[in-house]
């Protein structure tokens, strides 16, 4: 026996005392705990391991957007099958989707076709007006003064603690989108996750971001050495992708006419059902989910991306989601076990996929047939209406030529949207005073207005190309005046 072997027993059998107590000891051997990854680090919260923390948020309201809440549903039911304490998960949900009058299940709410009741017992911490981006701010922070409704719940947490943030929603260059106005913008999230991280609440942080043109939130802002490893759905100048929707492979039972999750939300959470997450790291699930959310082809699908502190990547996921005591026997494969989905939706299109299936299913000549009809139709109309807006735009300000160029130019990687986010949120007003709300589809004109003020176009030169460009003010839910200023 080499001489470093027996000090290592007695290591181990010092180390092992006080779980032995207690316990019968047959003859001279020793019966040690037969999950080796409890023993040496328990699934508990201690004081020298810190407080897990997770704060859920779906932006966005409205039954053709039912997958974000599902998707946020999911998350915490995933979390307190983990043994994450309900009183350190904060839910934001604007809680419209359950009860809904299209909802073929009231009162359930399912992530993915066969799947079960993800609403069951998911708390109602901030929902309806409530969903804010001061609200999400203050959480953060654990400001509860700042709060305006809500449970008061916010992250309460110490410097030994870690923070899992998840959001699913509709984003753009720069932007997400909120159930609520104004939007969350890029600068402002990573001032306030500046602030945690001056103030020593937090140990590590992980984001996890679902939304188109998700990248640009920290591309050029999240620096290193905040202690926080992000990772996005898309890169800062693609889509996200909506799955299990009408119409496509895996497709939502047939009573269902909306897509029932996002791909990258999906498949980190599918990954998290089955895996065992004492021993899977960060940097392994960000790997399956890349691959998986890549979807064999970037026709559908996206390139999922990783941010700041990448080292933190190699910390076990139990960390931040806790572990199913069910999965404990999971022997880690380094390849996708999951089905693969064929096809998805692209986010920006899923509320035509809901009222478009809507519109095939209802009876000919119904009340329902109509009303499907008209808000696809009025969808497709403000598309149109934005679209060209920008356009024109894009030409007054900078010439047939070269206007479109400028529009669509995209910064290298590295690079933030904007020199001046002040500039942009101004853009942003005066483009909606005169064409009305850009909504969650036209946030992907953000980075046309980004470049205009990379561009040093002034805030009165805009507002004069608008005027000229927008001679009719939309009406009804598209009007800047009914809805609010995204900035």
């Amino acid at each position: 026996m080499t001489p470093i072997l027996p000090g290592l027993i007695l290591l181990l059998l010092s180390a092992a005392g006080s779980a032995v107590v207690g316990r019968d000891i047959p003859g001279n051997a020793i019966r040690l705990p037969s999950e080796a990854s409890r023993f040496f680090r328990s699934g508990e919260d201690d004081e020298s391991l810190g407080t897990r923390w997770a704060v859920l948020i779906a932006g966005s309201n409205g039954y053709w957007n039912y997958r974000h809440q599902s998707d946020v549903c999911h998350a915490y039911q995933l979390l307190r099958t983990g043994g994450i304490k309900e009183e350190n998960i904060i839910v934001f949900m604007y809680d419209d989707i359950a009860f809904d009058e299209e909802n073929p299940r009231p009162g359930v709410i399912i992530n993915s076709p066969d799947g079960d009741d993800v609403y069951k017992g998911v708390p109602k911490d901030y929902t309806g007006e409530n969903v804010t981006v001061n609200n999400f701010f203050a959480v953060i922070l654990g400001n509860k003064t700042a709060l305006t409704g809500g449970s008061g719940k916010v992250v309460d947490s110490g410097p030994n603690d870690h923070i899992f943030i998840y959001y699913t929603d509709h984003g753009g260059p720069g932007v997400l989108g909120m159930p609520t106005l104004p939007y969350l913008y890029a600068n402002d999230l990573i001032d306030v996750l500046k602030k945690k991280h001056a103030s020593g609440t937090y140990k590590s942080l992980v984001f996890y971001l679902e939304a188109c043109e998700s990248g640009s939130i920290f591309e050029g802002l999240l620096p290193e050495g905040l202690n926080i490893y992000a990772t996005t759905a898309a890169n800062a100048e693609e889509s996200s992708w909506g799955t299990y929707c009408p119409g496509e492979y895996p497709s939502p039972p047939p009573e269902y006419e909306t897509c029932l999750g996002d791909l990258y939300s999906v498949a980190w959470m599918e990954d998290s059902d089955i895996h065992n997450l004492q021993t899977e790291t960060l940097h392994q699930q960000y790997e399956l989910v890349k691959d998986r959310t890549a979807n064999g082809n970037f026709a559908y699908g996206s390139h999922v991306m990783q941010y700041g502190d990448v080292g933190l990547s190699e910390d076990n996921l139990s960390l931040y989601m806790g572990t199913n005591p069910a999965n404990d026997n999971y022997t880690f494969v380094d390849k996708n076990s999951l089905r693969p989905l064929s096809k998805a939706v692209n986010q920006r299109d899923a509320d035509l996929v809901h009222f478009w299936d809507k519109y095939l299913k209802a009876p000919e000549g119904s009340v329902r047939k109509a009303e499907a009809q008209k808000q696809f139709v009025g969808a497709m109309s403000h598309r149109m209406h934005i679209d060209h807006s920008m356009k024109l735009i894009g030409k007054l300000l900078f010439g047939i030529e070269r206007g479109p160029e400028v529009l669509q130019t995209v910064r290298p990687a590295g690079q933030p949207l904007v020199d001046d986010w002040d500039c942009l949120k101004k853009m942003v007003r005066t483009f909606e005073t005169h064409c009305g709300s850009l909504s969650q589809y036209g946030m992907k004109h953000m980075r046309s207005l980004a470049n205009i003020c990379n561009a040093r176009i002034q805030v009165e030169q805009l507002n004069e190309a608008s005027a000229q460009a927008c001679t009719v003010f939309p009406s009804g839910p598209w009007s800047s005046l009914h809805r609010g200023f995204a900035a």
